[in-house]
């Protein structure tokens, strides 16, 4: 057996995290962790008394390294970056599930902050399973994608070949609240939200420079990517609208088919996606259709699993020398 921890576990995308690995067949919960500890997981979550029971330390990289083969970080942005380090260079593998090590070090430091750990930040392997499947099964540190770029790059990357790269891509793009985290907020409040939709960060979210670096390092191609988020009244689910103009004469449907052929968790929808379908699994759904050299491309995923922690997993299976399906969710909450 694997030994795995989660650090983080006190959030969203730990729970998730917790609820695969208690029963994943290779990896065995060893270490479970938070900034401040001295609690056990069913304390911080109760949907898992009954499931789950397990003490919640203070988060050190000793302690990861004494009980853990391999560990996630659900941590926030700035804080994975210094406790990575230390985990690599006692040969512990790392999933991280920040922004840490998601970008390039110039456009990481132009929209977080100066970056702690350049020695490791070249090494980290983007994953996004479908695009960099092989580069996971021989890497130490991967890092998620965020759950916006997830959902826009699996749309509309088989599309970039036949975009004309001088027309800006327009990503209409909307999320549930759990997207935001654990912590309340005047947007996230109920009072808010409830009955109520509304856009944020539009054309200025530091999620469009993630996405058009990695168009460029997936296809060598430069484009502006007008990215607008919206807030909707839903516990978790993504929806991604992408909007381009064609220089080829091409059938997207077909396109999707044949780029995805090989790739289980992607499903090709011959009519628009919604969210409810994908909630509780790994599984992407995309949709696009054309009008002239229009491009409409649709895709829906659920932000928590696929946008963060059933992504992780499939990484670390990878990493592992494992199936990238073991242990991944597939069963849609629904109704």
């Amino acid at each position: 057996m694997i030994r795995v921890g989660v650090v983080g576990a006190s959030g969203y995308t730990g729970l998730e995290l917790v609820k695969m690995l208690v029963s994943h067949p290779k990896f065995v919960l060893t270490y479970l962790a938070t900034t401040s500890g001295d609690s056990m997981i069913e304390t911080l979550h109760p949907s898992l008394v009954g499931v789950a029971t397990q003490k919640v330390k203070k988060a050190t990289t000793e302690g990861v390294a004494e009980h853990c083969d391999l560990v996630f970080l659900a941590l926030p942005h700035k804080a994975s970056m210094g406790f990575a380090k230390g985990l690599i260079d006692k040969g512990i593998k790392v999933v991280d599930l920040s922004a840490d090590y998601r970008l390039e070090l110039e456009t990481y430091e132009r929209h977080y902050c100066e970056h702690e750990d350049r020695e490791y930040l070249d090494s980290a392997v983007y994953a996004l399973i479908e695009y960099y499947r092989e580069e996971l099964k021989s890497t130490q540190l991967a890092a998620g994608p965020g759950c916006y770029p997830t959902a826009t790059l699996l749309g509309i990357l088989p599309f970039i070949p036949y975009l004309d790269p001088n027309v800006p891509l327009f990503v209409d793009a909307k999320s549930g609240v759990s997207g935001a985290g654990k912590k309340l907020s005047d947007t996230t409040h109920f009072v808010t939200i409830n009955d109520n939709i509304f856009a944020y960060n539009p054309l200025k979210h530091r999620h469009a420079p993630e996405i058009a670096e990695k168009i460029e390092k997936i296809h060598g191609v430069k484009m502006q990517v007008n990215f607008v988020p919206h807030l909707i009244p839903a516990t978790r689910g993504e929806l991604i609208s992408v909007y381009g103009v064609l220089q080829a004469d091409i059938d997207p449907l077909e396109v999707l088919k044949n780029h995805y052929a090989d790739d289980p968790f992607i499903r090709v929808r011959e009519n628009p996606v919604d969210i409810k379908s994908t909630a509780g699994t790994h599984f992407c759904d995309i949709y696009a259709a054309r009008n002239g050299n229009a491009l409409f491309v649709n895709a829906a995923i659920d932000n928590l699993l696929r946008g963060a922690s059933s992504q992780a997993l499939a990484a670390a299976n990878l990493m592992c020398g494992l199936d990238e399906a073991m242990g991944i969710p597939t069963i849609a909450y629904v109704p």
